[in-house]
């Protein structure tokens, strides 16, 4: 039987700058037709690591392929093949939609180009706007218009780097319906994000914290292993019980969600007795809850070592 090989797959990445580790050790496999997000705080490697497997950086340390072609040797072969949106994608404000896409076409030499950008407009319900300025666009559709630009040349792989920042509700989810649309035609995405709306949307997920990846897997491996317990209070005390339960043994976050308060930490007995402790004295109540991925996320922020000083 057949296997396909990975469309990404880098072991040991490392990069520093002025000597500190900007990505450190960082391995990283996605699938084809797979939605892969890559998470972590501003600053934590997502971009840099990004840049090395689209051929815009070299590695100082490690080894791996992309699309089947050598990182380090490569790299003008992964370009053509790679739709990579940048945190800041540019375009011409002063050109209508269609004249940007127009010009996308003509640095790719792709013909026939009027077709091309005409199917494009398209495929990303951009037709209507077409002559619209793209400086006066939305945030929403100034994704939107990005996107084209990135698929045009038909990328087997699309990397996403922060893609919806500043981009309201509605405007993000449209976009993720479009990346869904994408992957299931066979399309492969990679996307860094720190939304864990975004990251509950991938079908795996891989957390970056100081550089290094500290933890990978589906939503539900990652969470599950985690090995964090969660419980809730309920009741007119809970800003009481949060000014008690900080630094009290087995609590490790406490965070108010409107009328409730979320105790979250590793050991999960210690943790029970300190909410309950805390539950009959402030005359709240105290019951189980799931822990998030947001939860997951800070705590393994929080344990993560900062080796970039």
């Amino acid at each position: 039987m057949m296997t396909t090989a990975p469309v990404i797959d880098v072991r040991g990445l490392t990069k520093r700058f002025g000597g500190k580790p900007a990505v450190d050790g960082v391995s990283l496999t996605v699938e084809k037709g797979e939605i892969a997000g890559f998470l972590g705080p501003n600053g934590s490697g997502k971009t840099t690591t990004i840049r090395m497997m689209c051929g815009l950086l070299t590695p100082d340390e490690g080894d791996g392929q992309v699309l089947g072609y050598d990182i380090r040797t490569e790299g003008r072969a992964i370009k053509r093949e790679v739709g990579y949106m940048t945190q800041r994608f540019s375009f011409y404000e002063d050109l209508t939609i269609e004249e940007n896409l127009n010009f996308v076409a003509g640095l790719y030499a792709l013909a026939p180009a009027r077709q091309v950008v005409a199917d494009t407009l398209a495929d990303l319900g951009l037709t209507s706007r077409r002559q619209q300025l793209a400086g006066s666009l939305s945030g929403g559709w100034k994704q939107r218009l990005a996107l084209a630009a990135c698929i045009m040349h038909r990328p087997r792989l699309l990397m996403l780097d922060e893609p919806t920042a500043g981009v309201d509700p509605k405007a993000r989810r449209e976009f993720w319906d479009e990346i869904h649309r994408l992957a299931a035609d066979g399309l492969t995405v990679l996307v860094s994000t720190h939304y864990m709306d975004e990251a509950e949307r991938c079908h795996r997920i891989n957390y970056i914290a100081y550089g290094r990846l500290v933890a990978r897997g589906t939503v539900a491996e990652v969470v599950g292993g985690a090995g964090l317990t969660t419980v809730v209070l309920e009741g007119a005390g809970t800003a009481d019980a949060a000014r008690t339960l900080r630094g009290m043994p087995g609590v490790d976050q406490v965070a108010p969600y409107g009328n409730t308060l979320h105790i979250i930490g590793r050991d999960g007995d210690a943790l029970r007795a300190a909410a309950e402790g805390v539950a009959r004295t402030t005359g709240t109540t105290m019951r189980p809850a799931e822990t998030s991925l947001e939860d997951v996320f800070i705590q393994l922020m929080g344990e993560a070592q900062d080796n970039t000083r």
